[in-house]
């Protein structure tokens, strides 16, 4: 009986800590965010950098971290992915992530930029898409996305409170990936940046 209650007590602590140790990677993500939107080296704002006072995010909640289940892609064929403009980046389909937010399926597709994993800097990158039903209202019309990297076994933790927005919600200079179809999730995704000031 006491052993079982140490157990539920460290189970509980070990909760706690991770909770806060994840909570804490999505405040510096966004903290770092901020501060490259500002940097006029960085920002796709350019002269308006300066000026920039900050994203509006939604407040970090770990409900919308997940550890999701992976699913390798076999022998995945190379495609264009649109984007708003005429180019075409070339992308493949590295795999899906599995997994449930309140009770309710999910699946995403992650794919991998050809032209990135030839980097040393991006060999491992993985890129995440994605469009929900917040798009439009309280994010940016166009989706949103997650960097992710290459797991080592067979799950992958995705963080919604680290999507960003694509330049071109800033500015139409820029051409960025649409996230296809089949990543668009039916269900309102209360994490993450939200849409750009007015």
């Amino acid at each position: 009986m006491i052993k079982s209650y140490v157990l539920s007590v460290l189970a509980l602590f070990l909760s706690v800590c991770i909770n806060a140790q994840t909570q804490q990677s999505a405040a510096e993500f966004q903290k770092e965010l901020n501060a490259d939107y500002k940097n006029p080296e960085k920002s796709p704002l350019k002269s308006k950098a300066k000026r920039f006072k900050g994203h509006d995010f939604f407040s970090i909640d770990s409900v919308y971290i997940v550890n999701a289940k992976f699913v390798r892609a076999i022998n995945p064929l190379p495609f264009k992915m649109e984007t708003s403009t005429t180019r075409l980046p070339t992308y493949e389909k590295y795999g899906e992530a599995h997994f449930e937010i309140k009770g309710t399926k999910m699946k995403l597709h992650i794919y991998q930029s050809h032209n990135l994993r030839e980097t040393e800097e991006h060999k491992n990158h993985l890129f995440l898409p994605f469009t929900d039903l917040t798009n439009g209202e309280e994010s940016y019309i166009g989706g949103r996305y997650i960097d992710l990297q290459i797991p080592v076994g067979d799950s992958i933790t995705i963080d919604f409170n680290k999507a960003y927005n694509p330049y071109c919600a800033y500015s139409k200079n820029y051409s960025c990936p649409i996230p296809p179809q089949e990543n668009h999730l039916d269900f309102k995704i209360y994490a993450g940046i939200k849409k750009p000031k007015k």
